[in-house]
């Protein structure tokens, strides 16, 4: 009923695959990959960036005209299942290499594509996404921030809500409201909003671990020039839409905790592992290939540029849904006690920081309620 092939990877994956776990270990010798959890989203490190981007793997499916290397979604697709394998420290490049930056080649003008895209590429501009809300939480087209029109380009009011990495980054594409509609999903628009311009602030949203990830993003007056302006005035809605199935399919949807099913196979290898033990290992191993393989089918969708909104939801609802059921699984398959102040990197800290990350698996990207009603519609649209 969905458009979700099988899919393999090209045989030339496989001396990609090697380039990059050989460059891994390399920067894991050197201390900078610490096989973490969830870090894309908390491992900030901008000159691990910048050295991934010196090796062609930031911006890898953008053309080289604007900077990129023109490799395709399914090469970036090894390097970053390889990068949160390794819980390698990616956040700083992560939304604008994952959305920001095809968004940009997408709706942007050629002006645009000029300014950001080769900084995207070299590892040197970042970007948050600007979609959430208090009052509207997954629900997007409930947004109240507002842009009105001024004499020299746009007006920016309101507050967006779970801006990932907005006290650090560069710039965030902020949906916002221009026009009034009987249609909700109308009169909406994106703009690329600099993080340091006058009327930004940002206020913490702590992790239960206490760690900055999120935010507050308070605009309040912000001028904007004519061309912040992303796509024309009104296509926010199909913009955005097309977005999230980048942002919902990828790998860091089920592989936030695989460095803790990794430590929890090599702690069970030193000690006795009982039947049980094996086969509840096995069940949870055969649910992450299960769900890769549906990533995958999104990633030769988006390849062949077919729609894939309804089997992004699927995947994103699956995934996170099993990222936190693999905590509680460790937990019972080996009952030692989470303990944040042990050993950095052993079993019982990597079970901590898991344990305080999980409530957000399934909240980020869009709720998985928000995300069920999607794949319901799109279901019976496919009858």
């Amino acid at each position: 009923m969905l458009d979700s092939e099988a899919v393999g990877l090209p045989a030339e994956t496989r001396e990609l695959r090697r380039e990059v776990r050989e460059f891994l270990a390399a920067e894991r010798a050197a201390g900078t990959v610490l096989g973490r959890p969830d870090s894309w989203l908390t491992g900030w490190d901008p000159e691990f960036s910048r050295r991934l981007a010196a090796r062609g793997w930031v911006g890898m499916a953008l053309p080289r005209e604007y900077g990129g290397h023109g490799r395709g979604n399914l090469e970036r697709y090894v390097v970053i299942e390889e990068l949160l394998a390794a819980g390698a420290p990616v956040s700083a490049h992560w939304v604008a290499d994952r959305q920001a930056g095809p968004s940009i080649l997408r709706h942007g003008t050629d002006a645009q594509r000029r300014r950001y895209l080769p900084a995207i590429a070299a590892g040197e501009c970042f970007f948050s996404i600007g979609m959430s809300e208090r009052e509207a939480g997954s629900d997007l087209a409930a947004v109240r921030t507002r842009a009105e029109r001024t004499d020299s380009g746009w007006r920016l009011n309101g507050t967006k809500m779970w801006t990932g990495g907005a006290h650090v980054n560069h710039y965030a594409i902020v949906l916002a409201r221009t026009a009034e509609s009987t249609d909700r999903h109308a009169g909406l628009s994106q703009f690329v909003v600099d993080l340091r311009a006058p009327g930004v602030r940002v206020e913490p949203i702590r992790l239960l671990s206490g760690e900055h990830t999120f935010n507050y993003l308070h605009l309040a007056g912000v001028e904007l020039a004519e061309d912040a302006l992303l796509g024309r005035p009104g296509d926010g809605w199909r913009q955005v839409t097309g977005e999230l199935a980048l942002e919902r399919s990828g790998p860091e949807r089920f592989l936030s905790t695989l460095p803790l099913l990794t430590a929890l196979v090599a702690e069970l290898r030193r000690g006795a592992c009982g039947s049980e033990q094996h086969a509840r290992v096995g069940r949870l191993t055969a649910r992450l290939a299960a769900i890769r393989q549906l990533s995958l089918g999104v990633a030769a969708a988006l390849e062949a540029g077919r729609a894939a909104d309804v089997q992004a939801a699927l995947v994103k609802d699956l995934g996170t849904r099993f990222e936190g059921e693999l905590v509680n699984e460790a937990r019972e398959i080996l009952p030692v006690p989470a303990r944040s102040d042990a050993t950095r990197g052993s079993y019982p800290e990597l079970l901590a920081t898991a344990v305080l990350h999980s409530p957000g698996y399934t909240l980020r990207g869009g709720t998985n309620e928000i995300l069920r009603g999607i794949i319901t519609r799109g279901l019976e649209a496919a009858r």
